[in-house]
């Protein structure tokens, strides 16, 4: 004991006091930022822990990878090519599909409560609700279409939906989704007609070629008009809010004649006014290069483009955005982003049909995480929907958060679903 004192005084006496409260001040800091990693890596691993599970569907079990202390379950409510969906306020859950129809589903969505023929390709549907009515809004390939039902009940006829606003038709990419922000304004976005077409959200362009982004309704004039909110989209499919800023965020599909691995897919900030490239430019190996598929001047020039809060792999075909809030799922989830990814038809190494179908981008969902309402990375969340073979037991398309807490989602091919993802 006597020694190591004398020791103690032997190498103090080395420093001067200043200096000695220097080092037990880097003693505390780096005991501190040793916690503070510690911490955080607990928080990144148990994030991004997924278990193996199986489901079954239809006699059939499948195995599949989900978040730790979750379960996965198919509700097989005989669906037919299901899209988008939204949750009423009332929990009821509505489904647009390409087959044409709208549904209805009442808790706990084992059966459909309501069925409504609606024609072409209703691919999704939306609400904004006032204190006596609800409007029920459309969005079919061809036009945005309004329906008015009182807060009681939701039965709807073809008949009693009439046309808000006629969109560009055309049947590639004819998806049109439709959405109500947190302003209570309607958004709708659309895809261009191919890989590099010249159509672009400006007036400037003729109505059929007006495709390419996201509109805005302007409903202060007699004949509400669709005014272009961001441009430069190849395919934004799926769009949702972020709960905490309030920042509008959308998938987009990339193109298909530049290969298998680029350009990676966007999951991108819109803001009025922004441009987000495509088809005239394309983010190739972390840097904006023109592409020369298309030779139309750009309407805006290179050092505009936005570049994307984060990205998939090329050829992921990402479909619906889903923020979570604070009600669903696990709270260190609140905030961040599920995307659907569709998976790719194309194969390795040219991104054609020919190659080996195993090749292909599998489907899944995953996640974007968000710190300080910004997103940070992009992780696994719902795996195991392809086969080793390459075939696909499903597809995921729409996702959205349930009033139970629940996250669902559906297929729009083999087993439709829907599916609910809760704890167990």
């Amino acid at each position: 004991m006597g020694g190591d004192k004398r020791g103690q005084r032997r190498f103090r006496g080395l420093f001067k006091g200043s200096q000695i409260r220097a080092l037990n001040n880097m003693h505390k800091i780096f005991s501190l930022t040793i916690i503070s990693v510690l911490i955080l890596l607990a928080q990144s691993v148990f994030a991004n822990d997924l278990s193996t599970s199986s489901i079954k569907i239809k006699g059939n079990s499948y195995q599949i990878s989900i978040p730790n202390g979750y379960k996965l379950e198919f509700i097989n409510a005989k669906l037919s090519r299901p899209r988008l969906i939204t949750f009423g306020k009332n929990g009821d859950l509505f489904i647009g599909s390409r087959s044409g129809y709208l549904y209805h589903l009442k808790p706990p969505y084992n059966k459909i409560h309501h069925q409504l023929d609606f024609g072409g390709y209703p691919h999704s549907i939306a609400f904004r609700y006032h204190d006596k009515n609800t409007e029920v809004f459309v969005a079919e390939s061809e036009g945005l279409y309004l329906a008015n039902y009182n807060n009681d009940g939701f039965i709807l006829a073809r008949d009693d939906f009439s046309l808000v606003a006629p969109l560009p038709g055309g049947s590639s990419h004819s998806s049109r989704t439709v959405a109500v922000g947190p302003d209570q304004r309607v958004y709708v976005g659309l895809g261009i007609s191919g890989n590099c077409s010249n159509e672009y959200l400006d007036s400037s362009y003729d109505f059929n070629h007006r495709r390419g982004g996201v509109f805005i309704l302007d409903e202060s004039t007699t004949t509400p008009q669709l005014v272009p909110f961001a441009s430069g989209l190849r395919n934004p499919i799926g769009f949702d809010w972020q709960p905490d800023s309030h920042e509008l965020y959308a998938s987009n599909n990339g193109p298909d004649h530049l290969g298998y691995e680029e350009p990676r897919e966007y999951f991108s900030k819109l803001r009025a006014n922004s441009f987000h490239g495509m088809p005239w430019f394309q983010l190739i190996e972390g840097k904006i290069e023109r592409d020369d598929c298309i030779k139309h001047k750009p309407p805006q020039p290179k050092n505009k483009v936005v570049l994307p809060a984060a990205t998939f792999d090329a050829r992921s075909a990402p479909m619906a955005v889903a923020f979570i809030d604070k009600n669903a799922l696990d709270a260190h989830y609140s905030g961040d982003a599920i995307v659907a990814l569709h998976g790719s038809w194309g194969t390795k190494p040219s991104g054609g049909f020919s190659g080996n179908p195993a090749s292909r981008r599998h489907p899944k969902l995953v996640r974007v995480d968000f710190k300080d309402d910004e997103a940070i990375a992009v992780k696994d969340f719902i795996t195991g929907f392809q086969l080793e073979n390459g075939s696909r037991w499903a597809r995921p398309m729409g996702v959205a958060s349930g009033p139970d807490g629940a996250l669902y989602f559906t297929s729009d091919t083999n087993n439709e679903g829907p599916y609910r993802l809760s704890k167990n």
